[in-house]
């Protein structure tokens, strides 16, 4: 008789809407138990996720999956870099961005039919100041954007939609100077974009040549925006066809250096990380293993 494989799923019970109550119904319902067995535990903060993640990995599980949004796959992420353990994903935030990256469907239930499928392999991995980020990181206004989302008590895209349209005419680029290969770029900076994957989340395409396994960076350089080039911009993005307007420059690297005499804000993978004036954005080839359908 073949062994079953032991699952540790890892839960934020603050994301999405689904009940967390639901979650063991539905592992209980659609999880392949000729394949698997498994155990679920829940974060209680921020952070907790990679610490169980890292837990999960040292006590041999060779699946470990994170049930949440953009940040909590982030957090499980983290612990398992550099390691055997394969990362499964059951997207239950806003955006998203790393599994609709990776064809993973929305519907939960349909996500657990992946994971039967047991199809998995390795993708390129990021950090910027040493903080790991797996679909993109940035600094200018998308990251003054998180940093007010992290503390709005209404989530989602709707309200992210309209902070930006709050805070768009509020916004000034300030001077950065970016030294990628081996050529210095002197700035200014509306927003630049570290793209490991394609998207910010919900199907908005910063990036939309980024290829997760190609070992580079994807960096997106915009210098300024008028309210009339935003709006193309964002439709660009919508349409993956951002590249082909006038307001986005892009470059391909495995490092990048940004520095400015004033701070910029930054995020990662969405979520606030904090600020600074030096920011080291490096890539590592394929460090993570992920669960994903066949052919993505």
């Amino acid at each position: 008789m073949v062994a079953k494989t032991n699952i540790l799923f890892i839960l934020n019970p603050k994301s999405g809407k689904t009940s967390p109550l639901n979650i063991p119904d539905l592992l209980n319902r659609y999880l392949d138990a000729q394949q698997f067995t498994y155990d679920l535990v829940h974060t209680a903060y921020a952070g907790h996720a990679t610490e169980l993640a890292q837990q999960g990995a040292r006590a041999g599980y060779p699946i470990i999956g994170a049930i949440g949004g953009d940040g909590t796959v982030n957090e499980v992420a983290r612990g398992l870099l550099d390691t055997e353990t394969v990362l499964a994903i059951l997207p239950k935030g806003s955006g998203n961005g790393l599994a609709r990256h990776l064809g993973i469907p929305m519907n939960i239930r349909h996500a657990i039919s992946i994971i039967n499928e047991k199809h998995f392999s390795a993708i390129d991995t990021c950090t910027i100041n040493e903080h790991p980020f797996f679909c993109t990181a940035g600094i200018g206004f998308d990251a003054y954007i998180s940093s007010i989302f992290a503390n709005n008590t209404k989530r989602g895209l709707q309200t992210y939609v309209r902070l930006v349209l709050q805070e768009f005419s509020k916004f000034r680029p300030q001077e950065a100077v970016l030294e990628l290969n081996e050529q210095q770029l002197k700035t200014t900076v509306f927003v630049v974009a570290f793209a490991n994957a394609s998207q910010y989340g919900n199907n908005a395409h910063i990036a939309p040549k980024a290829d997760i396994r190609d070992g580079l960076l994807d960096v997106c350089l915009i210098r300024d925006l008028d309210f009339r080039k935003a709006i193309n911009l964002s439709l660009g993005m919508l349409t993956k066809r951002i590249a082909a307007g006038s307001s986005a420059e892009y470059f391909t690297t495995t490092a990048i250096d940004v520095t400015s005499e004033q701070n910029f804000k930054f995020h990662a993978d969405g979520e606030y990380v904090g600020e600074a004036s030096h920011f080291y954005v490096n890539i590592k080839p394929l460090s993570l293993r992920v669960i994903h359908p066949k052919g993505k």
